[in-house]
């Protein structure tokens, strides 16, 4: 390791020469006096914060060891200085940007001349931090198979428990310009090593491996450590800060890339240069990669409800339509029957029309459901009945041309639908009073649709149920995405979550709609669920709550317990079913069946609840 010392008044006073000069070239002649600068040095370009001290300018010479080449996306090559200086906050390593497939090798010792610049992966609007490198570079190679610098390890004592400094408000927010601290904060020590050599020991899998060939571990064996192996992400304080991307330099061609489910372990050594890409930040390169040690994780199961108890449940079943593979109808109705244990309501959210993505006008999804329903009979599953309403074409969100919606499934064995006058996309449903009690002036229908909140949006499905006698509202809620939000990683800290304010409006919409329903009847059974976008501890969900009015049940779980998404590492809520207060005493149970594997039916593990009403 490098020691913490200050940089060298000589290279410091070399760069600001350098700049005022414009002389950035590694034999280049001082401009007064006649005599030799000393050359630019990997480091001295890096500098001690995110933004290059000599972005935009040319140099020459500087000299490194390649150590990993990349011969596909953004094609390119590292190169790490074997001589670091004395400042652990200057990287000693720099990616070179061909735009070609390179011609060097790791282990070769060359000198590149050319052009430093900060390439923002994602475009200078995403918030995500920028990539210093050398393009349109002119490389000699001087010598080859030369030893590699040695990896710099990254481990649980070498990454700060803080995530980040906050923004420097005079510059928006962001941390571009903040000297970095990599003793202090995670983010700085990731930049720190930005480009050099590193490597990670065993760790714990906390991402299973993605169609892009990536998956995701963490150095910090205990933190926040889920029940199942994963990482909980459970407050915007606590970002998880031994969580790293891992990729490989070989193009699946000549190397496939290993299947891992959450809980295993990438055991034995993983080195490579860091890189920071658009999807998730730092993310470690592997040259050499370790080997994936499978646990004994399974898809779980919840219990049968009893014979008076009520299950309700959410699933997003991710964009069906009816041009899906047969298997993944067979699979989605296999877990309602085993997984899920034929829960009596069902909610779904992203069920697509009947052709699917393809934009024509169609708005209907029977064939959509009646291919889902079949499926899980064949299961061995009860013949559910559905209600839902069509949306209007183009008016929802989500995947062009696929009119996705919330949809009810209930089992008519157990539970009888209310049918009052079924409302339309547009006709928003009230709440009115009969014989004392409250009651739905359409059902199926649709909350609030004209309000601003929803355009472009989900809106929420209401329906009113029976149940041994006793009435329950459901309402089918698939809010905003976070689309356009900055990552964890952004140079904004705390990122710009943009999304937020419109969840937050739909939140209160619906909120609103349940004191209606609990004005008119104090002790009315009312459930909330869906695909709510957004965590247990957000403004969103305390929306949601506002006044008493619903209790976030997964909040009824063990922290290690909650969540039902796993993005980037971190094991997060974003499927959600709220309770009226006069459900007092339930069972709940978030459903992990598909977002710690790498083989799943849809992104989302579905919840469940039970209860007597």
């Amino acid at each position: 390791m490098r020691s913490s010392h200050p940089r060298s008044a000589a290279v410091a006073a070399l760069v600001a020469t350098a700049l005022a000069t414009g002389l950035l070239v590694g034999s280049a002649d001082a401009a007064e006096g006649g005599a030799a600068a000393d050359p630019i040095r990997v480091h001295d370009i890096q500098g001690t914060t995110r933004i290059s001290p000599l972005n935009g300018q040319q140099v020459a010479d500087v000299e490194g060891i390649v150590t990993g080449v990349r011969t596909y996306g953004s094609r390119g090559f590292w190169i790490q200085a074997p001589d670091a200086d004395d400042n652990d906050a200057t990287s000693e390593g720099v990616f070179v940007f061909t735009g070609s497939v390179p011609t060097v090798a790791a282990g070769d010792a060359v000198k590149v001349s050319g052009t430093v610049g900060e390439y923002v992966p994602g475009g200078v609007n995403s918030g995500n931090q920028s990539v210093t490198q050398i393009s349109k570079p002119v490389v000699t190679v001087v010598s080859s198979g030369n030893a590699l610098p040695a990896a710099t390890a990254i481990t649980e004592y070498t990454v700060p428990a803080e995530y980040a400094p906050a923004g420097d408000p005079a510059a928006g927010g962001s941390i571009n310009g903040l000297t970095l601290e990599p003793s202090r904060y995670a983010l700085d020590h990731y930049e720190s090593l930005e480009g050099m050599n590193v490597r990670i020991g065993t760790s714990r899998v906390v991402g299973a491996t993605d169609p892009y060939a990536e998956l995701w571990v963490t150095v910090k064996g205990w933190e926040n450590a889920a029940k199942r192996g994963g990482t909980v992400y459970g407050s915007y304080e606590s970002q998880n800060t031994g969580r790293l991307q891992i990729q490989q330099l070989a193009p699946l061609a000549q190397q496939p890339f290993p299947v891992a489910n959450v809980g295993d372990r990438l055991t034995g050594t993983t080195e490579g240069p860091l890189d920071f890409n658009q999807f998730g930040g730092y993310t470690l390169v592997a040259r050499t990669l370790g080997t994936v040690k499978a646990g004994t994780l399974a898809p779980e199961k919840t219990k049968a409800q009893a014979s008076n108890e009520l299950a309700v449940a959410t699933y997003n079943v991710e964009n069906l339509d009816p041009s899906d593979p047969q298997e993944k109808f067979d699979a989605l109705g296999k877990a309602v029957v085993e997984n899920l244990a034929s829960p009596d309501i069902l909610a779904l959210e992203e069920i697509q029309d009947d052709n699917g993505a393809k934009n024509d006008g169609t708005v209907s999804a029977e064939q959509t459901l009646a291919k889902f329903t079949a499926a899980i009979t064949a299961a061995g599953g009860p013949a559910y009945q559905w209600r839902t309403v069509n949306p209007q074409d183009k008016k929802d969100g989500g995947e062009p041309g696929g009119n996705i919606r919330q949809v009810f499934l209930y089992n008519p064995a157990r539970v009888s639908f209310t049918e009052r006058a079924p409302g339309d996309a547009v006709t928003a449903t009230g709440v009115v009073k009969e014989k004392g009690k409250a009651a739905l002036t359409h059902s199926p229908g649709r909350i609030d649709p004209a309000n601003p909140a929803w355009t472009d949006s989900r809106k929420p499905l209401a329906g009113e149920f029976t149940f041994r006698g006793k009435t329950v509202f459901v309402i089918a809620n698939h809010f905003g995405s976070k689309g356009g939000d900055e990552g964890l990683t952004s140079h904004h800290q705390p990122p710009v979550r943009s999304s937020e304010a419109k969840r937050l409006l739909q939140a209160q919409s619906v909120n609103g709609f349940v004191k209606e329903i609990l004005a008119a009847e104090k002790n009315a059974n009312v459930l909330v669920l869906g695909d709510i976008n957004d965590f247990e501890f957000s403004a969103t969900t305390n929306a949601l709550a506002d006044g008493g009015a619903l209790y976030p049940a997964i909040k009824s779980l063990p922290k290690a317990e909650r969540y039902s998404y796993v993005y980037q590492g971190n094991a997060q809520v974003l499927d959600q079913i709220l309770t009226s207060p006069a459900i007092k005493n339930f069972t709940y149970d978030s459903v992990h069946i598909n977002a710690e594997f790498s083989a799943q039916n849809s992104d989302h593990d579905p919840q469940v609840l039970r209860f007597r009403p």
